[in-house]
């Protein structure tokens, strides 16, 4: 199949969701309703219109962070929940709300961007000291990196009576969405955008130091880019939403299997299956306890977890 055809899918069935996003919740919206009764356009602007907005933003971005991580460990099974950059990013957070609560959100966006560097550069440390031969243990050492991370946020955490922080920050959810408060994601998206332009880069940067060097590539500011990118992206996604893990993970790891690895051709689906698939994890949410919620986060957890497991039997049958 041409990516065309990939572009004109993806497209379609984004705005197809989209639609049924904005009528779709509690309080069912009918166009009828929003021509007769101004307080249901209030609700489909002020709620329903920023929540899928959200998603939307949300799943493309971290759809696009998974591939950058993953071109740059070279490593398919990697992504930010997976290598402690959105445990790091919650740490920052932390701090930032032990000694300086007042600051505003943007402060604290930075200073989470800022720790979720720390931990990304951390992680590609490790990785780099692990034998290439043996990729399963890149993720399975991210999982325990992210854990110890993890485990010192939660211990600072219960020391100072903030544990439903880290219950907050570790579940992505949309339901308390609305207009101003998230438009922090359009920058996430911005940041997709921009890695659009240096695709051809980051698919050399793909091929290891040594060829992407000889090739003629900037190999450091092209990593520099990719790590920042990814670390303001989970900062970004964590202070606005919370995590949503394994999107980064799946995503890629099914596009590239539809239309291989050229980048700069298989992005814009990336990120529009991205979005896409987290915006049906929370039209999944509003409907399956209805008049309550489960978060977005929730179920593409579990989703996300089984398709990872099945990633690495798969490869580890292989073997």
């Amino acid at each position: 199949m041409q990516p065309r055809h990939y572009y004109m899918l993806t497209f379609s069935g984004l705005l197809t969701l989209s639609v049924g996003s904005l009528f779709l919740g509690a309080q069912a919206l009918t166009l009828s309703g929003l021509l007769n009764d101004p307080q249901k356009l209030q609700l489909l602007l002020i709620s329903r219109l920023p929540r899928t907005l959200a998603t939307l933003l949300t799943g493309a971005s971290m759809a696009v962070a998974g591939v950058i991580m993953q071109l740059l460990v070279r490593n398919r099974f990697v992504e930010p929940g997976t290598t402690g950059t959105n445990e790091a990013a919650m740490l920052g957070l932390l701090a930032v709300t032990l000694l300086a609560p007042d600051w505003p959100i943007v402060l604290q966006m930075t200073i989470a961007a800022l720790s979720a560097l720390a931990g990304t550069l951390g992680f590609l440390h490790l990785s780099r000291r692990l034998p290439p031969q043996q990729p399963l243990l890149i993720p399975l050492v991210g999982l325990i990196y992210a854990g110890v991370l993890m485990s010192i946020a939660t211990f600072f955490a219960y020391q100072f009576d903030l544990i439903q922080f880290i219950g907050v920050w570790m579940s992505g959810e949309f339901s308390g969405v609305l207009a101003g408060r998230y438009e922090l994601l359009w920058l996430a998206g911005a940041l997709s955008v921009l890695v659009y332009f240096a695709a051809d880069q980051f698919t050399i940067a793909g091929l290891g130091q040594g060829l992407a060097i000889s090739l003629g590539l900037r190999y450091g500011q092209i990593v520099a880019l990719g790590v920042a990118t990814v670390s303001m992206v989970s900062a970004l996604v964590i202070v606005t939403v919370g995590a949503l893990p394994f999107v980064g993970l799946v995503v890629p790891n099914v596009v590239s299997r539809l239309m291989g690895d050229n980048l700069r051709q298989s992005l814009p689906v990336v990120a529009g299956i991205g979005g896409g698939l987290v915006l049906v994890c929370d039209m999944l949410g509003r409907v399956l306890r209805s008049p309550y919620e489960i978060p977005a986060g929730t179920i593409f957890g579990i989703v996300g977890a089984v398709v990872f497991l099945s990633l690495l039997l798969g490869r580890r049958s292989h073997a």
